[in-house]
Parts: C-alpha cells; structure tokens; sequence
C-alpha cells in the first residue's frame, strides 16, 4: 500500500486510499467495498488496520455498515438549496420549495413542510432569544415547529416565533403547511420584510438529533433571522437547522442573464 504520508498511521493511510477510490468512481454509490479478508490481502495490513480504516470512512459518512450485510458506499447526499428571490432583496416570500435539488427533482421527489407542533413560548434560551429580537414579552408569543422532509426522511427543521394574536387559524394545529410566511401575511394582512439574516453553526441537541435521524453533536448549519413590516415592526424570529452535509446557502444578487450561470433548482427562504 503506497504511502501517501509517512507520519501518517497505517488505517489512515488506508482510509484515504478506498476514499480515492470512492471518488474515482471505482468503488461506485452504493457498491459494497470488499471483505475484511480481501482488503487485508490487497494491502497487505492485519484485520485491526481495516477495521480502523472502515471506522474512520464511516464518522466522515462515506460509507455505511449495514450489520450482517457489508460495508456500502453511501449514495450521494440530496442537498437542499436555500436562496432568497432573485427578484428582491427586501421581501420575505417564505420557503415555497418550488422547486428542487438536482439530485432528487430527477428522482421525482418533493419537499413537503409540516407543522409539528404549536406551543406557547416559554423559558427556553431560545424562547428568550426570539424574544429579544422581536421586542416583545415572551409570554405574548407563540412557537411553531415544522419539519422539511423528502419523501419519509426529514432534511431539515424550523422554529417560528410570533405574536399569538397574529397566528392564523390554519396555523393553529400540527398537519401539511404550504407556506407559512405567505399564510401568516396573508391572515394578517400585512406585508413582511427581511430585518436581518444571520448564518452559523452548532451541534445538533438530543431533539432536534432524533429528528433529523443523525448523532447528537452532529454539525448543523442554522440560519435565523427577523421579518418586519414595512415600517420596521418585528413579527417573526425564524430558525432552521439543517445537516451540514444537506444544506447549501445560496444569495442570488442578480438576474440570470448573458454570462451568468442559470439559477439552481432550489427553494426560497
């Protein structure tokens, strides 16, 4: 087995190797990678080498081991793309997820949002945080939970705060929402505005891990921010987590047009 880096350790030395194979193609998504007994005789390393090697493919979710099967190249990660409207800069059109990532627009599948909970506000951190940024009590807000999905699995989840006295009916109880920005504006009768966007990350906590199907600790990126109304009010504190490896943050500052790249199939935020 060549080794690409002498100070390296020897399973990691391997790790590489089959991961360069993986992106040549020549262990292609969704291949099973050979046995323990083949690998240890192709490069020449004991049964612990290759263990530790498959381990360390495995935490950089290259591969998955299925228990009593084998060990399989992970099919590509569908992405979803989030971009504010190339139209305007101001509005806040809401997530419409009009349309898709390439990886899975291709394979017909939609991306469908759903209340999961409505909730009083209460103590939490981030009850007190949504709190401070829209300038009201925490005791006049309410909380609503949605969940991003593709199919059965779920890409993403969001917390919403605002005014009770603003929450539309048709927001009231958990089931499929097509776009929530547009219903509360709608019910409202106002118009929403971006205040502020703002772009991190964080390890995923026990819930939010449970439904996004990942470890607890699992990097997530969040993007969070405050809707207004035209004159500068604060109405709504939003917060989305997304697996890092499933998100991509996407600003378009221009129309397409002669010498740009066309606009990716995404969903607007």
């Amino acid at each position: 087995m060549p080794n690409h880096r002498r100070t390296s350790p020897r399973y990691l030395q391997l790790a590489r190797l089959i991961q360069e194979r993986i992106d040549s193609g020549e262990y292609p998504a969704g291949s099973r990678l050979p046995s323990e007994p083949e690998m240890c005789a192709e490069f020449d390393v004991n049964r612990l080498t290759v263990r530790e090697a498959v381990a360390e493919l495995e935490r950089a979710a290259a591969i998955e081991i299925r228990r009593g099967v084998g060990t399989f190249v992970r099919l590509p990660v569908a992405r979803v793309s989030i971009t504010v409207d190339p139209r305007s800069q101001r509005f806040d059109m809401g997530s419409t997820h009009a349309s898709l990532p390439e990886s899975t627009a291709d394979r017909g599948m939609d991306v469908q949002e759903t209340i999961t909970a409505v909730l009083p506000a209460g103590t939490s951190t981030t009850d007190e945080e949504a709190a401070r940024h829209l300038g009201r009590p925490v005791g006049v807000l309410t909380r609503v939970e949605t969940v991003f999905s593709t199919g059965s699995e779920c890409c993403g989840i969001s917390s919403y705060w605002l005014p009770r006295a603003l929450l539309p009916r048709e927001l009231a109880a958990p089931g499929p929402v097509e776009n929530l920005v547009r219903t509360l504006a709608d019910s409202a009768g106002i118009t929403l505005e971006y205040d502020w966007r703002a772009f991190s990350a964080i390890g995923a906590d026990i819930g939010d891990a449970d439904l996004l199907g990942v470890p607890a600790g699992s990097p997530l990126l969040v993007r969070e921010g405050v809707s207004c109304t035209p004159d500068g009010e604060p109405v709504l504190h939003v917060r989305r987590r997304i697996p890092g490896e499933r998100a991509r943050f996407v600003l378009h500052f221009r129309e397409t047009g002669p010498g740009l790249p066309p606009a990716p199939h995404d969903g607007q935020a």
